[in-house]
């Protein structure tokens, strides 16, 4: 597995660049990732969406369908790519720890 360094932190990840090891996350990876994602500060609708994902995915096991996403954090779908440039399941869920999501191209 490729191991990339961000801000001094060194990460396991995938051929995608998801973390390898979802267990590992907290909120200084989340901090360490939004460079690669084009986002440049973690604001509290940021956090919003990480911690529902986050949550979402430790009580099921996966991410949550976009349209669940939008519903529960009150963001319309433009807001999330307005947040997370490279998308819900790419971005937010990359900066939230989550492995891709099935179907992220």
């Amino acid at each position: 597995m490729p191991t990339i360094e961000l801000n001094g932190h060194n990460y396991t990840v995938d051929e995608d660049g998801f973390l390898e090891n979802p267990e590992i996350w907290n909120e200084r990876v989340a901090l360490d990732f939004a460079s690669t994602e084009g986002v440049a500060e973690l604001t509290e609708a940021h956090w919003k969406v990480i911690n529902y994902l986050r949550n979402y995915y430790l009580q099921y096991g996966i991410a949550p369908m976009i349209r669940k996403l939008c519903k529960e954090t009150g963001f319309k779908l433009n807001e999330i790519y307005a947040l997370f440039p490279s998308g819900p399941a790419k971005g937010a869920c990359k900066l939230a720890g989550l492995p891709k999501p099935t179907g992220c191209v």
